[in-house]
């Protein structure tokens, strides 16, 4: 090389690069703008990026900005660990989707409870215990045990409070407590009707319409509805007509994949049953399965099909909804792909979470 090239390079050494040079403020203000599926990525860029992406500064400036997005989030129970997992629903650079284990978290409880508010994960446990997840950073926060033991929690929220509803380990009767989200204490418990109480309903589930909440049982149907307003329990006959379970609501419709082959929707305001019209490619896809699972994921449905005994492949389908003249409710598919490969998963709880 000679003295000349030598020279010029030493005069026109490689700037350096742009974005560590520029003050934190600004550098906030660009990974605010960045997809959060993205941000995995960032953190191995340096230390000072891994700190900046799991930081609360960058979620309030996410937020002030408005590039706050809805995260799927889903606890598997794993059949060959006999434990919970918490994973995530992230997208490919190729635009597949999977689901992706969160490392450094406790063991999800396979009989617990789960509801998502804003960006924060509540889990209820067995044991009066009680956790909460900040999905910003995936922190853990201890909160103050249940004050009733229960069995097999069930929980959803309406205005801010969530209700936890279970069968008493001391009385072996229906009782529901409530927990303040906004002041992090529990109310007294309520009671319950005795026609809720006795050995003949056992909860399997509960979902929140138009601000109450309905919980069914696992042999009989029987469908309970709540008002908090009115703080009075009532039977819903026409909720009764199918037996519904791992069931979503979307904008205050409540749907689930039944096992004939078909996604049906219930209205409250119509009190009618329909099946949901353009998912007729993907349910003769989904027969094949023995394992269903339907959520909501920013205001559409994540519809969730496996078989435990054959190819052990969970897939993943994301439908768009539409209402047409009336009652009719059309789907559209926009993405289906295996998420998960390999193990004996049970899908338990999918959370929408805003982040």
């Amino acid at each position: 090389m000679s003295s000349k090239t030598r020279s010029k390079k030493e005069e026109s050494p490689e700037p350096p690069p742009l974005i560590p040079s520029l003050p934190e403020d600004i550098i906030i203000n660009i990974l605010a703008r960045v997809e959060r599926c993205y941000y995995p990525k960032l953190s191995l860029v340096s230390k000072r990026f891994r700190s900046l992406v799991t930081s609360h500064e960058i979620y309030e400036r996410r937020s002030s900005l408005g590039c706050t997005e809805h995260s799927l989030y889903v606890v598997l129970y794993n059949r060959e660990t006999g434990k919970g997992e918490l994973h995530i629903l992230r997208r490919n650079a190729n635009g597949s989707h999977r689901l992706v284990l969160i490392p450094g978290l406790p063991d999800m409880p396979a009989h617990g409870s789960f509801v998502a508010v804003g960006s924060r994960m509540y889990v209820f446990g067995r044991l009066n215990s009680v956790i909460s997840i900040d999905c910003r950073s995936h922190t853990v926060h201890l909160l103050p045990s249940m004050n009733v033991s229960m069995s097999d929690p069930f929980a959803d929220i309406i205005d801010g409070k969530i209700y936890v509803t279970g069968y008493c380990n001391n009385t072996m009767k229906m009782v529901m407590t409530v927990f303040n989200t906004e002041t992090q204490m529990w109310e007294p418990k309520k009671t319950m009707p005795e026609t809720m109480g006795g050995l003949n309903m056992w909860p399997d589930g509960c979902v929140v319409m138009a601000g109450k909440m309905y919980t069914r049982d696992n042999i009989n149907s029987f469908v309970f509805g709540y008002d908090p307003k009115e703080s009075k329990w009532e039977m819903d006959n026409m909720l009764n007509m199918f037996r519904w379970r791992d069931a979503c609501v979307v904008d205050d419709v409540l749907y689930y994949y039944d096992w004939g082959g078909k996604v049906r929707a219930y209205d409250p305001k119509e009190s009618s049953w329909v099946v949901v019209n353009g998912l007729e490619k993907l349910v003769a896809e989904a027969r094949f399965s023995d394992r269903f699972y339907t959520g909501s994921y920013s205001g559409k449905l994540a519809l969730f099909f496996w078989n435990l005994h054959g190819t052990r492949v969970i897939r993943c389908a994301e439908i768009s909804l539409e209402r047409r003249q009336g009652k009719e409710i059309w789907g559209k598919v926009e993405w289906c792909d295996d998420v998960l490969l390999g193990g004996r998963f049970k899908v338990m709880k999918t959370l929408d979470v805003i982040v």
